[in-house]
């Protein structure tokens, strides 16, 4: 009978080791979540990208058996976002001997041509219980809202000991504002990269309709872009919506007077002011800077570099109908012969408002001129070649054959005679032209009928 309820104790024991085995693993792997107080985990940044992070899949196992040992141990480690100005890193850890050395060592979440690993070198006493701190001071090199960090301790005893924390994320949020959210839940059908996530809004202003609004908006335009030019993007873009222009100044560091919407190129993230009353404005606002992001996405290389009347016009093309008040300087230009050449245009455009509107108007128009003529194909031509570092020059010749003064030339001979209110520059030549030969043909008319009578009275 003993022996029975042995051998029945025993089989129980060996049924339940898997589950110890399993609680193990799953301690040890377990989610790194954000340390941004308040902050939800942003969804385009997956679980297995941190955990990758641990170059020896047992490391974690042998930093438990290090702590076991009296090594050295982690007490306590976080972080403090002040948004905008800085974000301080903490750690507490202790060792049987002096802690000599302790850095910060980190990756930013962005697009970047190589993997790039940051150090900082932590203020602290040497001891065997230290307290280090490392401030990030966006000074020197500023984040925008919603930016990630993957960051991670390394640490040293005077015995040589050694010791690396696994890799947490910081989120750098701003938590002055009680920010909803908006997904995307539709599409187009060329996105095979990402399923559910190309676009998130935040704002803390407005009713949902005030951001579903936008967001309706956000999508057309990219419907647009794609159809038109054939550029899409390439990672998940979040939306900050600020409730005014001051609000958003107050999120950035050193920002200049009149700033009013920011893309951020390789984050992902656009910061713009749309207060709910100007939704009009904002929709275009807001098309525009999504519109540099992608075509940046598309081109992003370390060699080329966008002509700005190129960057400026595909922005503007995707907005929509030239607004009236550009519409009005681009005549007055071709009427005065004031144009901008299209060599000036590739720098930045002038601060002097009028000059910095024609600026605009031009980039409009010639933008429109080579989509019109030549189409979307040859405009993505144009993009990829340039991604590859072709000069200005050598990348119109190889896609049009001409160079940025063959451009200028025929651009122009579009614009001649006089303006047409109401019609886009480009249709003017065509409209001009319709409307000499219905002249023509009425004169002829004319004429015939006269002759026609006359000859009637003489007989």
């Amino acid at each position: 009978m003993i022996g029975r309820i042995v051998l029945v104790v025993l089989t129980l024991l060996l049924l339940s080791a898997p589950s110890f085995v399993g609680g193990q693993s799953s301690i040890s792997n377990s989610d790194i979540g954000c340390h941004s107080e308040g902050a939800a985990r942003p969804k385009n940044l997956a679980q297995g990208e941190l955990r990758e992070e641990s170059r020896d899949p047992s490391l974690p196992l042998r930093m438990t058996a290090q702590q076991t040992e009296n090594a050295i141990a982690i007490i306590a480690s976080g972080v403090e976002v002040d948004f905008p100005a800085q974000a301080v890193f903490t750690l507490e850890a202790e060792s049987r001997s002096d802690i000599i050395d302790v850095r910060l060592r980190y990756r930013v979440d962005k697009m970047k041509y190589a993997e790039v690993v940051s150090e900082g070198w932590a203020s602290f006493s040497p001891a065997t219980r230290i307290e280090a701190e490392w401030v990030w001071d966006m000074r020197n090199a500023s984040l925008p809202p919603g930016a990630e960090v993957t960051y991670w301790w390394t640490i040293e005893d005077t015995d040589g000991n050694t010791f690396e924390t696994s890799p947490e994320v910081m989120c750098f949020n701003d938590a002055r504002y009680l920010w909803q959210s908006l997904t995307s839940s539709g599409f187009l059908a060329e996105w095979q990269t990402y399923q559910g996530d190309a676009l998130t809004i935040f704002w803390y202003e407005g009713d949902d309709s005030f951001a579903r609004e936008l967001m309706d908006t956000c999508e057309e335009g990219l419907v647009r872009l794609t159809e038109d030019i054939g550029t899409y993007p390439e990672r998940p873009i979040r939306m900050y919506i600020y409730a005014s222009t001051e609000d958003l100044r107050g999120a950035m560091i050193f920002p200049q007077e009149w700033t009013g919407g920011v893309a951020y190129t390789e984050f992902s993230i656009i910061a713009i002011g749309i207060p709910p009353a100007r939704l009009s404005w904002g929709k275009r606002a807001l098309i525009h800077e999504l519109t540099h992001l992608v075509v940046h996405q598309a081109t992003f290389g370390p060699y080329g570099r966008l002509p700005t009347w190129l960057d400026e016009g595909l922005a503007m093309h995707n907005e929509g109908e030239l607004e009236p008040h550009l519409g009005s300087r681009l005549e007055k230009a071709i009427s005065d012969d004031e144009l901008i050449s299209v060599r000036s245009l590739c720098s930045p455009f002038s601060a002097e408002p009028d000059q910095a509107y024609l600026s605009y108007a031009q980039s409009y128009s010639l933008v429109e001129y080579l989509l019109d003529n030549h189409g979307k194909t040859r405009m993505l031509d144009l993009l990829s070649i340039l991604k590859q570092g072709s000069t200005y020059d050598d990348a119109l010749t190889d896609v049009y054959g001409f160079d940025m003064d063959g451009l200028d030339a025929n651009w122009r001979a579009t614009l001649s005679g006089p303006a047409v209110p109401g019609w886009p520059t480009w249709l003017q030549p065509a409209v001009i032209t319709v409307l000499g030969a219905l002249a023509t043909g009425l004169a002829v008319r004319y004429v015939l009928r006269k002759r026609t009578c006359r000859r009637s009275s003489a007989k």
